[in-house]
């Protein structure tokens, strides 16, 4: 059964969610993180994603205190991403509560350091952030294209160690127009031992249930869970 792991994106100490990563269309959803995490873990949710969009602004990480203080305060296995390029990075996210991190452009800036994170950590602690655009890898936010194709991508990688995987298509992240299907089912197809995480698009309560049917692991959804397109009580079969 597929598992659905909410989304809390952080700019400016608020909740706020964008529309193909533009920080122009940026849209403010609630003021506390903290609030709206704890009204997740009293849906029953077990999950968290949480995004540092300051972070990949600024390229390093920023709000680590407000993950500090979800992960005191909330029982949630938290995942984490957002700016993350260092090895102080990852020790500031770790002991800020996050269970998980991810790596995203930084397997592209500098594989040699993600790959020292799999062998310090382990490779069920380091996500492989898998953001796709047009068919190939996007990096520094979303806003540089790389010439890296999505599917020899995710091979590479996991011949390097990594075993779980974000992929978020950046052409439907935020507009709740339905999931990239295709290429979760490609990618499904040609990698029966990761762990797939699908982001981005998400709309319908019937769009969980038809990645379900394809076999993906996971599921973020965020703000058709704001916008009231899914409402909490559909998702708790999936809890």
């Amino acid at each position: 059964m597929i598992s659905v792991i909410p989304a809390i994106d952080i700019l400016d100490g608020k909740c706020v969610r964008l529309t193909k990563g533009d920080f122009s269309t940026g849209r403010i959803y609630h003021d506390d993180p903290l609030e709206l995490a704890r009204q997740f873990e009293d849906a029953g949710f077990k999950r968290l994603h949480v995004v540092d969009l300051d972070g990949t602004q600024q390229k390093e990480i920023v709000n680590w205190k407000i993950l500090e203080k979800i992960a005191l305060h909330t029982s949630f296995i938290i995942d984490y991403g957002g700016g993350i390029r260092t090895d102080k990075d990852v020790d500031i996210a770790f002991s800020s509560g996050a269970s998980l991190i991810t790596a995203g452009s930084i397997t592209i800036k500098n594989r040699e350091l993600a790959i020292s994170w799999l062998d310090r950590f382990g490779a069920d602690k380091i996500i492989l952030g898998s953001d796709v655009r047009k068919g190939e890898i996007a990096i520094e936010g979303w806003r540089e294209a790389s010439d890296y194709g999505i599917m020899k991508f995710l091979e590479d990688y996991q011949n390097l160690g990594f075993r779980i995987t974000i992929c978020t298509n950046v052409e439907r992240d935020g507009c709740i127009n339905g999931p990239d299907f295709t290429l979760y089912r490609e990618i499904r197809d040609a990698n029966p031992d990761l762990y797939i995480i699908a982001s981005g698009g998400i709309g319908k309560i019937e769009d969980v249930y038809k990645l379900n049917e394809f076999g993906i692991n996971a599921v973020i959804i965020g703000k058709a869970i704001y916008e009231k397109k899914i409402r909490l009580r559909e998702l708790r079969s999936f809890l």
